[in-house]
């Protein structure tokens, strides 16, 4: 076959904790990671030239070497060299329905799922692991982004342990098209007016993840109980963006408002997301979001929790 089209699935954080600093300047976290059904269309062609192209119609997605889907390509022709001149190179189309700068890593899940796509365009029998490995390269996220599902992430990301996935959740999200947050300024930030709370060493952030693999949240999913689920949703990182970003605090406030199971921001926002048990009440809890709030800039989606990252399109 000369192209796959593969789905790659956004991601919500239903816990973020940051720990530490570490010495290669990333941030110690503990996360737990959730794939959601709202997912971009990824295209992989190939193409008679020795070259990679990006396309994408979303006027605010770059097509050059920034695009982490190109930047993916280009791992996967450095990394084995010939691939090339023997089968050509690669046309990437991008069909984008997470919305961008959202904190939901769909820059994140667009590369990964060109490293799948080239993985069985190419024929290469890569294994999952040896996917992630790659994907651990170009970002924090997409390791995650590969296999999906829901996992605990601990390191700055990286380091993944699969949890059992509650299937039936349904959230409902919701962002400002023109609010954007800048994640490295989101951490920062939090370095600045919170680093004194840090752990010290390697010993304390294994202790510190030791408490939360046997704590509230993944008790909560292990038990399949979507109420505490909600209850113990938590991210740090709302601590320095919402009172920075009115209108996101206010979009939390409105949604929480509405009911659910909980209300929380996803990463370093501004998607902002509450949990639900039913499709039912996700369709009503969105349309009584829009009565609330009737501004054409806020988009809204209803998805359901998902157990995979990158799947071939139907």
């Amino acid at each position: 076959m000369r192209l796959y089209s593969l789905l790659a699935a956004a991601k919500i954080n239903l816990y973020l904790e940051i720990v530490g600093s570490r010495p290669d300047g990333f941030h110690e976290l503990i996360m737990v990671m959730q794939s959601v059904s709202l997912a971009d269309r990824i295209t992989v062609r190939s193409i008679g030239t020795d070259e990679i192209r990006v396309q994408c119609s979303h006027p605010l997605v770059p097509t050059d070497e920034t695009n982490l889907a190109y930047r993916a390509a280009n791992l996967m022709i450095q990394r084995f060299p010939g691939i090339v001149a023997k089968l050509g190179g690669v046309e990437i189309t991008l069909e984008k329905q997470i919305p961008v700068g959202a904190g939901l890593a769909g820059g994140s899940g667009n590369g990964a799922a060109v490293l799948v796509g080239l993985d069985m365009l190419w024929q290469l029998g890569l294994t999952q692991a040896e996917l992630q490995d790659l994907a651990a390269e170009l970002g924090s996220d997409m390791p995650f982004c590969i296999s999906g599902g829901t996992a605990l992430a601990t390191g700055r990301g990286e380091n993944l342990d699969p949890l059992r996935g509650i299937d039936d959740l349904y959230v409902v999200l919701a962002k400002y098209e023109s609010e954007f947050v800048s994640t490295p300024w989101a951490y920062q930030t939090y370095r600045a007016e919170f680093g004194t709370t840090y752990l010290a060493d390697a010993a304390d952030f294994a202790d510190r993840q030791h408490q939360v693999k046997s704590g509230p949240m993944v008790a909560a999913i292990a038990q399949q109980d979507k109420a505490a689920v909600g209850r113990h949703l938590y991210n740090d990182l709302e601590k320095v963006v919402l009172p920075a970003h009115p209108k996101t605090a206010h979009l939390k406030e409105t949604m929480a408002s509405l009911g659910g199971l909980g209300t929380l921001m996803s990463g370093s926002g501004p998607t902002v997301f509450t949990l639900v048990e039913s499709q039912a009440e996700a369709e009503a809890l969105a349309q009584g979001l829009r009565t609330q709030i009737p501004d054409p800039d806020l988009g809204v989606w209803v998805a359901q929790f998902w157990p995979t990252g990158i799947q071939l399109s139907p």
